[in-house]
């Protein structure tokens, strides 16, 4: 009877290992289907890309979107476009929101917590209802129509804090309490010993911080008009047009830009997944 139970047991296990394995298979290809159609699409040629009913596979495979998506738009000054603001924009978010989250986690002064919480209702408020306040203050610095003006309103953000104190919060105080024997200082302390254990939040908010300023569209739309000074994402809007949109060279650039942000969560995914897991649990 024990060695039946036994058996038993395993083939129930074995059949619930093969649904999950079947749904996480599923949600895979579910995943990886739109990315699929766009790689597919920008082979296609336009009457193809939009026939009915709709091919999968190209007929006849053509790098006519790739070869033309350079004439419809600066393409690769918008690229360039896009790196710069992006990688500011990561730099101001790990610098400000490390130097606020550890302010709020680990410095005690007065009104501590109640700025922390004007901070975090932030986040109750649709970021739509910053976009005439920052046209306005960019108007009046006479930043628009500059790269400035794309990355300046996205140096620093209310989630990129909250997501720091709690990495700052979860590290002993012992640490904090043998750097203060030794002298150090606020900053010596932030930037030698508190600073490398949360790397895992870093990469996190870095990688974030990146997919956000990366695929921001009506920021850049608003704020710039010359195409020499707006984003990828706003460059590719351009190809979309009232009664016919060029839908092979729109997927061709949106594979194109959608390349760095795969690598970079390839390298980083452990830290990423670590960091997110983390403050979850926390």
């Amino acid at each position: 009877m024990g060695k039946m139970n036994s058996t038993i047991k395993k083939e129930k296990l074995g059949a619930g290992r093969l649904v999950i394995y079947i749904i996480l298979i599923l949600g895979c290809v579910i995943t990886l289907a739109p990315f699929l159609w766009m790689f597919l699409t920008s082979f296609k040629t336009q009457v193809e890309a939009v026939s009915i009913p709709p091919t999968i596979l190209p007929r006849q495979w053509v790098v006519t979107a790739y070869t033309t998506l350079k004439d419809k738009i600066p393409f690769f000054l918008m690229y360039w476009n896009t790196i710069i603001t992006s990688v500011i924009t990561v730099a101001g978010q790990l610098l400000f929101c490390s130097l606020a989250g550890y302010a709020f986690a680990r410095i005690h002064f007065p009104g501590r917590n109640v700025l922390f919480i004007l901070c975090l209702s932030v986040l109750m408020i649709p970021p739509s209802f910053f976009i005439l306040p920052q046209y306005i203050i960019i108007q009046r610095l006479d930043l628009s129509n500059t790269l400035h003006a794309i990355y300046l309103p996205n140096l620093f953000s209310a989630f990129g804090t909250f997501l720091m104190r709690q990495f700052f919060m979860a590290l002993p105080k012992e640490l904090e309490e043998a750097a203060r024997i030794d002298g150090c200082g606020h900053g010596r302390v932030f930037g030698r010993i508190m600073l490398p254990l949360v790397k895992p939040g870093l990469v996190s908010l870095g990688i974030l911080t990146l997919r956000f300023s990366w695929n921001n569209l009506m920021w850049p739309l608003i704020i710039n008009t010359s195409t020499e000074k707006m984003t990828l994402t706003a460059g590719l809007s351009f190809l979309q047009g009232q009664y016919l949109s060029d839908y092979p060279a729109i997927m061709a650039g949106a594979l194109l830009a959608v390349i760095p942000l795969i690598v970079l969560f390839a390298i980083f995914q452990r830290q990423f997944i670590a960091g997110i897991a983390f403050t979850g649990i926390k």
